[in-house]
């Protein structure tokens, strides 16, 4: 059948007829939203926040504070806690999981399933889709009024990388929670271990990557998330416990928001070297740094848990952090060494891992391939000449 086109007459009392249709429901909406607003004031008062993208007054009090614990937990179970905290404050915020939100952690609890008889539910079983996932997401997002996030594995992002990537093009205020973030995975074997998603997350424009350390630097990070506005958010959480840190001895974890920042210095005089890490892997700094500490070297640690927010900090602030003439730096992060290098210069190290992992517990994987802390103390006393 061949098209039909409009001459320019008739086009135009199309134009004229769609808008004013468009006029009157308009006004219908008007109408009928004054009389909601009269009959429900509260109600009413909290669908116009939605709608204009606000949070509820005091939110942030709602944020839990963790004690220090050696033993500590998962970060994945730090957000699942700092989630359930913020949801029953924050109501627009609605999510799920591509089928794995026990492990994810990403279940509002007492908040019921969403489903065609339930619409005033908040958790959304995706199913194994994680592009569906994703491109919900982005719907939900457009549409406006909701704060949505969707939780997989690390290693699934790929499925879903065309959502994520037209989310970012978009500036949509979407949250993705990313779990089981290394080869920490260990068991699951090396088709579910991630080594180079970290990298191909950080390759997309307008997407800012968070990998928190603890469950201290967890609840910044969600606060980061639900104040950020122009872009998606990526949360990447481990699968196995870490320490939470001691923050009357460490930097406070509201760090986190400039991307980087100094967590310990040396006990004495100026840093012989620089050591960088994200998530995980800032604690084998740490314990670095306490047996360079022993041989008379004196270390300066920086957990770097966004580039992209690091990035933007004035020059001033970034060299603070990173001083030019600390030129023996070794960054630590259990994923690809690609774009480390541009932080630690011609005369710094990484340590990292290359290829894909292996089955075994994750213990043993970073034995086996070298992200420990001895491995740090070997490349540092190298790239120091002792």
């Amino acid at each position: 059948m061949e098209p039909e086109f409009l001459v320019p007459d008739e086009a135009l009392k199309v134009f004229r007829t769609a808008l004013e249709q468009g006029k009157a429901e308009e006004a219908l909406w008007t109408s009928l939203f004054d009389g909601y607003r009269k009959a429900f004031p509260e109600q009413a008062k909290e669908l116009d926040q939605w709608i204009k993208g606000e949070l509820p007054e005091g939110w942030e009090k709602e944020i839990p504070a963790f004690p220090a614990d050696p033993k500590g937990s998962a970060t994945r179970a730090a957000s699942g806690n700092v989630l359930n905290a913020l949801a029953k404050r924050i109501k627009n915020l609605v999510g799920g999981s591509a089928d794995l939100a026990p492990s994810n952690q990403t279940l509002i609890k007492g908040e019921g399933d969403f489903q065609s008889e339930h619409f005033g539910s908040r958790n959304f079983h995706f199913g194994v889709r994680e592009h569906g996932m994703g491109a919900i997401l982005s719907g939900m997002a457009l549409h406006g009024g909701l704060i949505p996030y969707g939780g997989t594995f690390l290693i699934f992002s790929d499925y879903m990388r065309p959502a994520i990537r037209l989310a970012a093009l978009m500036h949509l205020r979407v949250i993705y929670v990313f779990t089981h973030d290394s080869i920490g995975l260990g068991e699951d074997g090396p088709t579910h271990q991630p080594v180079e998603q970290l990298s191909a997350l950080r390759a997309i424009p307008n997407l800012t990557v968070l990998r928190p350390c603890d469950a201290s630097e967890t609840a910044e990070a969600w606060r980061f998330a639900l104040n950020h506005k122009k872009g998606p958010i990526a949360l990447v959480l481990t699968r196995q416990g870490v320490p939470v840190l001691d923050r009357s001895v460490f930097a406070p974890a509201a760090g986190l928001h400039q991307g980087a920042y100094v967590l310990a210095e040396p006990a004495k005089g100026k840093p012989d070297l620089l050591l960088m890490a994200s998530g995980s892997e800032v604690h084998l700094a740490i314990e670095a740094a306490k047996k360079l500490g022993q041989k008379g070297l004196s270390s300066r640690v920086v957990s770097m848990p966004s580039w992209e927010l690091f990035d933007r900090q004035p020059e001033a602030y970034r060299r603070d952090v990173v001083p030019q003439n600390v030129k023996a730096r070794i960054a630590i992060e259990a994923g690809r060494t690609q774009g480390w290098w541009r932080y630690v210069g011609e005369k710094g190290d990484v340590v990292g891992i290359d290829h894909f992992g292996a089955s075994a517990p994750y213990k043993i994987l970073y034995e086996k391939f070298g992200i420990t802390a001895d491995r740090v103390v070997e490349k540092a006393l190298k790239l120091l000449g002792k």
